[in-house]
Parts: structure tokens; sequence; C-alpha cells
């Protein structure tokens, strides 16, 4: 027995839901399309839906705790990395390391406030 899948969302699980909210929201130049205050916000962009949420605690689901690592990374890619890095910057999250030019292009790394992992990529022009 197989399964359809119909759509796929990216969730990030928070206890400060207003500061993540808020980070992704500037982040993007975006309102959530979404928007339940202290429960849920969903932004959709290109090729993603991207849903942020405040557990609700259960045996079984343990909370996170700011700042951990998730394993979770976000890939975005960018048209200008400087510009994406400027922006990052003035939200108050800049990067904290160099450009890394690889085959496929320029990227950097950064956190988000709960600190997931964050990798703007530029496409290497042809």
């Amino acid at each position: 027995m197989s399964f359809r899948c119909t759509a796929a969302l990216l969730t990030l699980s928070t206890t400060r839901f207003s500061a993540l909210t808020q980070f992704y929201s500037q982040l993007f130049n975006l309102q959530p399309v979404v928007l339940r205050p202290n429960i849920y916000a969903e932004f959709h962009l290109p090729g993603l839906k991207l849903g942020i949420f405040h557990p609700t605690p259960t045996p079984h689901s343990p909370l996170p705790t700011p700042h951990s690592s998730t394993g979770m990374s976000l890939c975005l890619e960018v048209e200008n990395l400087d510009s994406a890095i400027a922006h990052l910057t003035q939200l108050g999250y800049p990067p904290p390391g160099d450009i890394i030019t690889a085959s496929h292009g320029r990227e950097i790394y950064a956190y988000d406030p709960d600190g997931n992992w964050l990798i703007l990529h530029q496409a290497e022009s042809l």
C-alpha cells in the first residue's frame, strides 16, 4: 500500500513564538498567510510553506530549548548574497562566518533566534 503526498511544509517548533514569527516576517518582508497568535503562523514562499508553531507539551514530544542545535537547516536561494547578509545583520542576526565559494555559487551560514541553521545561497551566474 502507498500514499500520495499532496503538499509539504517545513515547520519550526518554538517556545518563543512571537520572536520567531517576527524574525521570519522581517527576513522575508512578508506577513504570515495564516496567523493564530501564540499558536501558529504560516508563510508561503516560492516552492515552500514555512510553519511556525508553539508546541503543546505531551509525554512524547520534548520542547525545544532556545539556541539549541536542532539539526534543521533552511536553505534560501537569494538574488544578492551581500544584500541578504546586510538584511540579516540589520535584524540583529549577522552571519558569524565568512562567505564560502562553492562550485554551485556563494553561500553563508547564519542562525535564526532559536538557533536553527540558515544557509543563504547565491547561484553562480552563467
